[in-house]
């Protein structure tokens, strides 16, 4: 039995966002370079995390993550091999004292989640198997932005979006099968909730 190193696909995705970021604010466009624009699982983890922490209190934050995320996904679906945004996402403006502050609160959860990451059920990731995944988070990006009106409801969204992203990067399948059980249960739960 081969022994798995643990994966640190997590927290460097942490490790480059934080390297970006430099002055007051910073544009959503820098830290697309700064993840590269291959990597869409990196960048679809990075923005739900931001919308996950701290950082989400800003008003409009968890519409805007929405907006990258449905973007992105959409561009996986049809399989685009870089990313592509509209200007009017990659020219918003982040606050890097608040990036930061979420940056930093995210590095023990992450640390904590990264022990139990491994490659695991892989086909999961190959055609057909990823398009329901896929629809189903691009079906929750489209819910995110009224969820600003019900408390903590975005962030939960966005956690879920982050675990997706999460077993993307390290090709857990166990983990995709948990975020897709959640992905499933959490609109009936809005429902139940309003």
């Amino acid at each position: 039995m081969t022994h798995h190193e643990p994966t640190h696909a997590l927290s460097d995705v942490l490790d480059e966002l934080e390297q970006s970021v430099e002055g007051e604010e910073i544009l959503v466009e820098d830290v697309v370079e700064a993840l590269g624009r291959r990597s869409f699982a990196a960048l679809m983890l990075a923005f739900s995390l931001v919308s996950t922490s701290p950082a989400s209190a800003i008003p409009g934050i968890t519409a805007v993550v929405a907006a990258l995320v449905f973007v992105l996904v959409a561009q996986m679906i049809v399989g685009r091999k870089s990313v592509w945004l509209p200007r009017f996402v990659t020219r918003r403006r982040l606050s890097t004292k608040t990036l930061c502050k979420g940056i930093r609160w995210l590095r023990k959860p992450v640390r904590f989640v990264e022990r139990f990451l491994k490659p695991r059920l892989t086909w999961l990731f190959h055609r057909p198997w990823m398009w329901l995944p896929l629809t189903l988070v691009m079906g929750l990006t489209l819910f995110m932005p009224f969820m600003e009106i019900v408390p903590t409801s975005g962030s939960i969204a966005s956690a879920i979006i982050a675990l997706f992203a999460a077993s993307l990067l390290t090709r857990d399948g166990v983990l995709a099968l948990i975020s897709l059980a959640l992905l499933s249960i959490l609109p009936v739960g809005i429902y139940l909730w309003l």
